[in-house]
């Protein structure tokens, strides 16, 4: 059942803790945020290499301090349109466990907000209905003023199967 899915999902990213620390940024006028201890670095946008056949969602790699990794564009994994990068836009490199392997990861962001604190006591799991992404890409929603912010679920996004699945170029 979704719902179960969603509390194990939830469950997994408090991981006990009353809060978490996190990266915020943007995309398409929504605000997002990943666990700052996944992220590496945050870079201005550099050179993209096109990656035939590859799925969109990860069609290009870039070259980070030697290493090729792959570039993801987070708008395409939650079904939104592609845009043109803009002065603010910037690429945070990640370090995530895929496949049972450490894997550097870059996405493309419209821009980078801050590090801050999420409580935990301010989130909620996301709800299995009425939501323009698939549910479990989500691991919650969390209110901070007067917006939500969305904590995707990276690992759903980069291991998903079927017909979603993302080949990361190697």
């Amino acid at each position: 059942m979704t719902i179960v899915h969603n509390k194990q999902q939830f469950d997994r990213l408090w991981n006990g803790a009353e809060e978490v620390a996190v990266l915020t940024f943007g995309l398409s006028g929504e605000t997002f945020a990943i666990e700052a201890v996944v992220v590496q670095e945050i870079l201005d946008l550099l050179p993209e290499t096109k990656v035939p056949a590859a799925r969109p969602f990860v069609g290009s790699v870039i070259n980070f301090r030697g290493k090729v990794i792959p570039l993801a564009d987070m708008r395409l994994a939650f079904g939104l349109e592609a845009s043109e990068a803009t002065i603010d836009s910037r690429i945070v490199v990640l370090e995530l466990e895929i496949e049972g392997e450490e894997t550097l990861v870059g996405i493309r962001t419209d821009r980078v907000y801050e590090v801050t604190t999420l409580q935990r006591t301010a989130s909620e799991p996301p709800p299995s209905v009425g939501m323009r992404w698939r549910p479990d890409y989500l691991d919650c929603l969390v209110k901070r003023g007067g917006e939500f912010i969305i904590v995707p679920n990276l690992d759903a996004i980069f291991t998903a199967s079927g017909d979603q699945t993302i080949a990361l170029a190697s």
